[in-house]
């Protein structure tokens, strides 16, 4: 029963990665109607996270888990919730497609969200793998990679905020991406947090305020 509790959480992130790619994909080649698949889309991720949230409070009432079991059920349902809100930033990076045909501008140069957008997608997929396999070593790859996004996205506002300054006719897309880049640097939080509780699964350890030095010892 816990087995297909956690088969269906990796289906919902499969579903959720797809939304991610189109989605991107949807922005940076300005295409309003895949963007409206994606928004559309989201409907199916918030009915799979209920479903998953009621067959978790099934199992707690009828079962009791303890142990291990307890501990799988409750990394299922923080990695649910997880997932669920990846799906929520995958819409509104989509959300911001039709945005981006109004001020004119494609941010297929933007190399910043194309580059971003492509990392915290593997961190999604690598997450999820290691959620699968209860992989300690790819969970830590995945917090170190989160480190590193969030440096790129402070980087990036930096030198979104010069350029603005410097021409703002380019004001609204330049805002734009903003938007965008704040939704995917939150992606990449919440397969973080996925990935810490894998560990919490290998370990039985709550590493959601180590430090990554502190988790690699």
């Amino acid at each position: 029963e816990l087995e297909r509790l956690k088969t269906s959480v990796l289906e919902m992130g499969g579903l959720v990665e797809e939304q991610l790619r189109e989605a991107m994909d949807s922005l940076l080649n300005v295409d309003s109607e895949k963007a409206e698949r994606v928004i559309d889309n989201d409907h199916e991720v918030n009915r799979m996270e209920m479903a998953i949230d009621r067959d978790c409070t099934l199992i707690f009432a009828r079962r009791q888990p303890a142990a291990s079991d307890l501990r799988l059920l409750m990394a299922v349902i923080k990695v649910n919730t997880d997932i669920e809100r990846i799906g929520d930033e995958a819409t509104k990076v989509a959300r911001q497609t039709p945005r981006m045909a109004e001020v004119g501008k494609s941010p297929s140069k933007f190399v910043e969200i194309s580059h971003i957008g492509t990392k915290v997608a593997e961190m999604l997929r690598q997450s999820l793998d290691a959620f699968t396999r209860v992989d300690v070593e790819m969970a830590t790859a995945v917090m170190r990679a989160d480190r590193d996004v969030d440096a790129e996205y402070r980087s990036a506002l930096r030198s979104l905020v010069t350029f603005m300054m410097e021409d703002p006719r380019d004001i609204g897309a330049v805002l734009t991406e903003m938007w965008v880049l704040r939704a995917l640097e939150r992606i990449g939080d919440h397969a973080c947090n996925i990935a810490e509780q894998v560990i919490y699964l290998a370990r039985g350890t709550d590493v959601r305020h180590q430090s990554l030095e502190d988790v690699e010892s």
